[in-house]
C-alpha cells in the first residue's frame, strides 16, 4: 500500500439505515442531503436498492450534492454454497453500476450473522465443523477473485458480530486460509474481544479499508445478561460515536499513516432505528472529531 491521504467518509447505516425498504428509514434523498450537509464527500452505497442503483440517478444524486461513491456492500452465508451463489448474483447487479464509479474500488462482503437480527434467536450454528471452515474458506476465496477477476474491484470482507468471522483468531484464520483483503470495522473489532490498533498494525497490508465506529462495552455486557439481540443492543447505542468508547482513535489514524494508508476511512455507526433527527448532529460531530484525529 502506497503512502497517501486518509479521507473521512460515511454510509447509510449511519443515518439508520439497514435495508433496502423499511418505513421506520428515512427517505434516501434526506440521508444523502445530510451527508453532505455534516460535511462528508464520500459515500457508500449501503444496502443495494435504498439509494438509487441507476447510474445516470444516481450519478445525478451525487453530484448535485458534491459527493463520491466509495464502495458497495453485499452479504451471504459463506459456509453455504447457495447463499454464495446468490451472492455472486447480486454482485452482477452491483459492479456493472459500480464500475462506472472510478473511486469506488471496493465490495464489501458482509458475513451471514447466525442469530437473528432482531429477536436474537439462533438461525445458523454458532461453531462450523472443520468441514463447514473449510468451506467458508473456500467461498470467501471464490468470492474475491470473482470480484477481482471479473470487475477488476477488490473485495473486502468485514468480520461482523455474532457471525463466523468475529473473534481476532477467527479472523486470523479467514488471512491464513484465503488471500482476501479486510474491511476493519473498529467497533465490530471491539465487540468480538479485539484490539483493533495493535491488529491492524500486525495485519496492514491486508487491510486498505476500514469501517469507524467505537464499542460500548458496558452495554454488551447489559446485552448478554438481557439476552437482547443486536437491534435491541443498538438501541442502547452499543456502538458509540468515535472518541466516547475506548478506541484511541487518534493512535489508530498514527499506525495508519505510519503504514501509508491510502484512501477512505468511512464512519459506519450503528443506528437502527433512529429517529430522523438523530443522525445530523452525530455524524457532524464524528466527523470532526476525526479530522482532529488526522492532525
Amino acid at each position: 500500500m502506497g503512502s497517501g491521504m486518509i479521507s473521512i467518509g460515511t454510509a447509510p447505516d449511519s443515518w439508520g439505515v439497514w435495508f433496502p425498504d423499511d418505513s421506520r428509514q428515512m427517505p434516501w434523498q434526506r440521508a444523502m442531503d445530510e451527508m453532505a450537509e455534516a460535511g462528508y464527500t464520500g459515500v457508500e452505497l449501503g444496502p443495494w436498492g435504498y439509494f438509487p442503483n441507476e447510474r445516470a440517478s444516481l450519478q445525478s444524486a451525487l453530484d448535485e450534492r458534491g459527493l463520491s461513491l466509495v464502495a458497495t456492500t453485499a452479504g451471504a452465508n459463506f459456509a453455504d454454497d447457495d447463499s454464495v451463489a446468490g451472492l455472486i448474483a447480486t454482485i452482477d447487479e452491483i459492479c456493472p453500476l459500480q464500475l462506472t464509479f472510478p473511486g469506488a474500488r471496493f465490495v464489501v462482503l458482509l458475513p451471514q450473522m447466525y442469530t437473528d437480527l432482531m429477536d436474537g434467536s439462533q438461525v445458523l450454528p454458532a461453531t462450523l465443523t472443520t468441514a463447514q471452515l473449510d468451506r467458508l474458506y473456500a467461498n470467501i476465496q471464490r468470492v474475491s477473485d470473482y470480484v477481482r477477476e471479473t470487475y477488476g474491484l477488490t473485495a473486502a470482507l468485514h468480520p461482523h458480530v455474532e457471525c463466523h468471522i468475529e473473534t481476532e483468531a477467527e479472523i486470523e484464520g479467514v488471512l491464513e486460509n484465503t488471500t482476501v483483503a479486510l474491511c476493519l470495522d473498529t467497533g465490530h473489532h471491539v465487540y468480538g474481544g479485539g484490539e483493533p490498533i495493535s491488529f491492524y498494525n500486525k495485519h496492514a497490508d491486508r487491510i486498505p479499508y476500514i469501517h469507524v465506529k467505537d464499542c460500548d462495552t458496558e452495554v454488551q455486557q447489559r446485552m448478554r445478561e438481557n439476552g437482547w439481540s443486536f437491534a435491541q443492543a443498538v438501541k442502547h447505542d452499543i456502538m458509540c460515536e468515535p472518541g466516547s468508547g475506548g478506541i484511541d482513535f487518534h493512535r489508530l489514524f498514527t499506525a495508519m499513516r505510519q503504514n501509508g494508508y491510502d484512501g477512505w476511512v468511512v464512519v459506519e455507526h450503528d443506528l437502527y432505528p433512529a429517529p430522523f433527527d438523530r443522525p445530523l448532529p452525530i455524524a457532524r460531530r464524528t466527523r470532526e472529531f476525526l479530522l482532529q484525529c488526522l492532525v
